[in-house]
């Protein structure tokens, strides 16, 4: 049985590591879905650009495979650039996503979500709203490919972009963090990864690829400490359940 990942967001999601700093992942059992089929991973994983690297789904996968004892199937849908706009429901990266998640899932489960987007969001108009409009793409999602209790990874946007030559992503960034942490805080099986301390290319925009190895790990840490919670709720249940019954039956 394969597990499964659907990437979505812009370029940090895609990965922008330069190939030849750091050491390449190698294993049969780490897939990623090409024309509906799985293939051995190479890099790049998500090959939305011409320039596209290394990428945090890597080391991600990576550690899930050696813990679980399974084989890692990754979905590329990120797309460099791109807005929360260009994600809602019934647009055409929402589409596409939902396509070849339903392609992966037809030979796969489908066991989590990574998420990074936000820099094209910095405008004041935008990540006022970035909340409200994250959570209607995100419960669109969960819907459309039932994953309703599934782990839903959001990682935060680097501080080196305080640097940018953008005003308004260096100045703005600050408050899609805010949102990011808020959407993790208010919903169910949602993690917000932390990039701090994380580092940079030449262009103070994308995670180098040293980076992108740990934020990786960041992302695998939250995932478990979310399918843990989640575990523990189920025992619970059926832990109370039990108590229920020896009590009706007294």
């Amino acid at each position: 049985m394969i597990h499964s990942f659907l990437m979505i967001g812009q370029s940090n999601m895609a990965g922008r590591g330069f190939v030849n700093e750091v050491e390449l992942i190698k294993s049969d059992r780490l897939k990623v879905l090409r024309n509906g089929r799985w293939q051995t991973m190479y890099v790049p994983v998500n090959c939305d650009r011409s320039f596209s690297g290394i990428s945090l789904a890597e080391s991600f996968a990576e550690a899930y495979a050696k813990e679980h004892d399974v084989c890692v199937g990754l979905i590329p849908c990120a797309d460099g650039g791109t807005s929360l706009e260009q994600w809602k429901e019934g647009s055409l990266l929402y589409d596409h996503a939902i396509y070849q998640s339903r392609l992966a899932s037809r030979t796969s489960t489908i066991a989590g979500v990574l998420w990074h987007q936000g820099e094209a969001d910095c405008e004041p108009d935008r990540y006022s709203t970035y909340q409200e409009r994250f959570e209607k793409m995100m419960a669109a999602f969960r819907r459309d490919l039932e994953l309703y209790d599934v782990p839903f990874l959001v990682g935060g946007l680097g501080d080196y972009l305080k640097n940018y030559k953008s005003n308004v992503v260096s100045m703005n960034y600050v408050y899609v963090n805010e949102a990011l942490k808020s959407i993790s805080m208010n919903n169910e099986m949602t993690g917000f990864v932390s990039a701090e301390g994380l580092t940079s290319n030449p262009d103070n925009l994308h995670f180098n690829s040293k980076s992108l190895r740990e934020f990786g790990i960041r992302y695998y840490r939250e995932f478990m400490k979310l399918e843990n919670k989640q575990k523990i709720f189920h025992e619970k249940m059926e832990d109370d359940s039990a108590i229920r019954g020896e009590l009706e039956a007294l």
